[in-house]
Order: C-alpha cells, then structure tokens, then sequence
C-alpha cells in the first residue's frame, strides 16, 4: 500500500464514520482487496469494528478467499460499509464488481473507492485501468441504468505524497441516493491536496485541472530550463 492511499481511506473514516456510527454503532465493514501488503486499512478501524477483509489469496488480513471475483459469498445488503482501495485496476470488468458491491450494502451504505489515476504498470496479477475525473460519476450512471438509485457523494484526484508518485483517484458513493442526506461532510470540506473534486449538488468542478500532476512538473521543468538557456 502506498502513502496515499492509506491517508485517502483515512480521511473518510474522520468524515463519513462518525456519522455512520451514529446510524448503527455496531456498523459492519467489508473490505474488497484486504491482504496487508505494506499496511492494511484495517488498522484505521478500531480493532473492535466489525471488519470483514476479502481477496483471492489467503495472507494476512483475509478473512475470506473469493473463487470468483464477481460474485462474493456474503448475503444482500449485509454491509454498512465497502472498502476497495487499489483493487479496480486490477479487475478485468470492474463495472461487475461495483455491482457486487452495490448489493452488499445496506441502502444507507457507502462504498469508498480508491483506483489509480496514474502510476506504474504492476500486475496483481494483472493491470487494466486508471481512472479519470467523470469515472464516479460514469459508475453512478451504471448502477441507475442496472435498476440502483446509487448517488456519488463526491470524487477527486488527490495530489502526490513525498514518499511516491501516485495520484489517487477517490470517490464515496451511497447506496440509496435518498440516504444521501443523512452525509453532510465530505472529505474535500477540509482536504487541500486535489485536483478536479467533484461535491453532489455542487456545479463544476473544484480545483479544476487539465492535465495531470506528473504532466504539470515536467512542464514546470521545461520552462525552467528554456529560460536557463534564454537567458545563457
């Protein structure tokens, strides 16, 4: 796991979670992708949660092993919460998944979902996408076009940590879009460190940005060097 995604899946524990518990204090998380590979979401939770972690191997933080990866052995509308962070990329029919993981949740449920806008290529075991500003909102078309009333919450690309050169791109969904109320904070309330945030009921978006961070520095280096030899 990477700085930055750890920080991401962070930052909407301390937004939505209080709320959440305020729903049910005995709330039910689910996480898709959960072996402990240089950390683990799991140890934001308290250790008291109760906290499901599935993936295709066993290892350290797998409680439960899929043997197909579009259909996962747990019961409708069983979760209050769904984690996938680092997973999506590396699913071949990613739009399957998202399904899976709508009917997991109960109606008031998040999903938080953490993909790659950009990084290296690195196969687990293998590496199909990234993900652009629209994806959330192309993924709340899909589950209202399959018969779901899903709703985005928000979505953004977060900045690049010093410790790697990921940029994430993060979105929170609620299952049931007449539940979208009972969620009136939002990670970007108080985050600083994005690009192209997306806010429900919100127009545009914040922190508008074109190109991609890697795009924007090599840019930055390139004028610098062309008035280094401007001015040689």
């Amino acid at each position: 796991m990477h700085p930055s995604a750890y920080k991401n899946a962070e930052e909407f524990h301390n937004a939505y979670m209080p709320v959440m518990a305020g729903i049910n204090q005995n709330y039910k998380v689910v996480e898709i992708g959960s072996q402990d590979v240089n950390g683990s979401l799991r140890t934001i939770w308290n250790s008291s949660t109760d906290y499901t972690g599935i993936d295709f191997v066993p290892g350290k933080g797998v409680d439960l092993i899929l043997q197909d990866p579009y259909s996962i052995p747990l019961e409708s509308e069983c979760a209050d919460v769904v984690l996938s962070s680092s997973v999506f990329e590396h699913s071949d029919m990613f739009w399957l998944l998202f399904l899976e993981i709508m009917r997991l949740l109960k109606p008031h449920g998040l999903f938080y979902l953490n993909v790659p806008s950009n990084g290296d290529f690195h196969r687990w075991p293998v590496d199909c996408w990234r993900f652009y500003p629209d994806s959330g909102r192309a993924l709340e078309t899909w589950a209202k076009r399959s018969g779901m009333n899903a709703a985005l919450l928000e979505s953004y690309t977060s900045s690049q940590s010093k410790a790697d050169t990921w940029n994430d791109f993060v979105a929170v969904f609620v299952k049931d879009e007449k539940f979208a109320q009972n969620f009136p904070m939002r990670i970007l309330d108080k985050k600083r460190n994005f690009t192209n945030g997306i806010k429900r009921g919100a127009g545009g978006f914040v922190n508008f940005a074109q190109t991609p961070e890697d795009i924007r520095r090599l840019n930055a280096i390139g004028s610098i060097v062309n008035r280094s030899i401007t001015v040689g």
